[in-house]
């Protein structure tokens, strides 16, 4: 099963551990002005390693239950990246969701796009599934990218979809068939 995959020269990934969260809170603090356009308004609390342990605990729950994978992306030491492979559904529907972001420093750069393609590999020949959906805001072009170049096709626009940056917006909606 999935240990851990280079990525590019100087980044890899590999599933969060219980460890891993005063680096993800440091991640989050670092890039919370980049990230605040693009996510749900986040508590003060969620900037600490607490609240970082307290998630990847019950990550790791999921993951075990094989339920969800949490990743995290390394440039050495430093996280720089988290990509969910979460809510997986087994029977006929063989499907789970796709979720994620990159550091600043690394956006455009083709690690998340990287990234996205090892999942993808992972998801269809290690967890056998069908489908794995992603959304995106309709003007976060950068992600958009990602998930065209990595085998997304767009399947729709959900209106008012998530709270993003505290209002409900419009996004477009994804998927990858891997198993025809």
């Amino acid at each position: 099963m999935f240990e851990s995959r280079q990525l590019s020269e100087s980044v890899s990934m590999r599933v969060l551990r219980p460890s891993d969260a005063a680096a993800l809170a440091t991640a989050y603090v670092r890039n919370r002005a980049y990230l605040s356009p693009w996510e749900p308004v986040r508590p003060e609390e969620y900037y600490t390693e607490a609240w970082q342990a307290a998630d990847i605990s019950n990550r790791l729950v999921a993951h075990e239950a094989k339920e969800g994978y949490p990743f995290a992306l390394f440039a050495g030491d430093m996280l720089v990246g988290r990509f969910n492979l979460a809510g997986i559904v087994r029977g006929p529907f063989q499907s789970a969701g796709l979720g994620y972001w990159v550091d600043s420093k690394y956006a455009g750069r083709g690690v998340a796009t990287a990234a996205v393609q090892a999942i993808v590999e992972i998801a269809r020949d290690e967890l056998g599934l069908h489908r794995i959906e992603a959304s995106t805001l309709l003007h976060n072009g950068g992600s958009q990218r990602v998930l065209l170049k990595s085998g997304f096709r767009q399947i729709g626009m959900a209106p008012r979809y998530l709270q993003i940056a505290g209002k409900w917006q419009d996004h477009n909606l994804y998927q990858i068939v891997l198993h025809d």
